[in-house]
């Protein structure tokens, strides 16, 4: 059975570093996809949907082009989660297990949760220089990253990456739309589900992720450290926390 991996707000499959592959070796599973959004990476000249639904609906497609039978297991952070708990609501036989990594939605939290108002600066500066590469990626790693050790080759990967796949100001900002529309469904999905979330996540309140797991009544693992791009931070400590869940469902 495949893992479907998704990322977030305006970030592809490259930006999950060292994960996919230390998750294939963790699992010893056969197949990891990294899958990216429309409008982003290899979809990048795309118009990104405005809502989550229209992302669902499209990733949905790509799996099957690509010859990938359901039933999938999901692991997906930020936008990426909503668009898992999305469709692992909608089409419940297709999403056999849901791993969700600082993601937030309505109705479990605010918009000052779901965005922090201290980060509305440093995005609004963001913004006003989104084609700024060097900038932009390094604002962005200051935003989501803990980990520091490698920022310098972290933030010339980024930027790579951002000049060879653009992403459009005006995809991210409906993106950012789609993701502040999406509002999930009261009743947790039927599949099991895991929570993972980032005690310093400067980007989204870390009580997004704890007030799902309540509401979903799913177990919740916080990482000590991490920010929002957890992933970045630690990949080993994610696939060694989806390791033991699996073990345990």
């Amino acid at each position: 059975m495949s893992w479907v991996l998704l990322r977030g707000l305006t970030r592809e499959a490259r930006h999950w570093g060292a994960l996919p592959g230390q998750l294939a070796r963790t699992l010893e599973t056969g197949q990891v996809v990294t899958l990216d959004l429309p409008g982003n990476g290899v979809f990048n000249e795309q118009t990104s949907p405005t809502s989550v639904r229209g992302m669902v609906d499209f990733t949905r497609h790509q799996l099957r082009c690509q010859g990938i039978p359901p039933p999938w297991q999901l692991l997906a952070m930020s936008l990426g989660g909503m668009v898992a708990a999305d469709w692992a609501q909608r089409y419940p036989q297709e999403v056999a297990r849901l791993a969700l990594i600082n993601t937030s939605m309505r109705p479990f939290s605010s918009l000052t949760e779901r965005l922090r108002p201290a980060s509305w600066p440093q995005l609004a500066t963001l913004v006003a220089r989104w084609h700024d590469a060097p900038y932009a990626e390094r604002a962005i790693h200051r935003l989501t990253c803990q980990e520091t050790a490698l920022r310098e080759a972290d933030i010339a990967a980024w930027v790579h990456i951002r000049q060879t796949a653009p992403v459009s100001l005006a995809n991210a900002g409906r993106q950012l739309a789609a993701a502040a529309r999406f509002s999930s469904e009261l009743q947790a999905p039927p599949c099991p589900v895991l929570v993972l979330s980032s005690s310093a996540d400067r980007l989204v309140d870390p009580r997004c992720s704890q007030r799902l797991a309540a509401a979903w009544q799913a177990p919740h693992q916080v990482h000590p450290w991490a920010g929002h791009d957890l992933p970045h931070d630690d990949a080993g400590w994610v696939c060694r926390r989806i390791a033991h869940w699996l073990a345990r469902t």
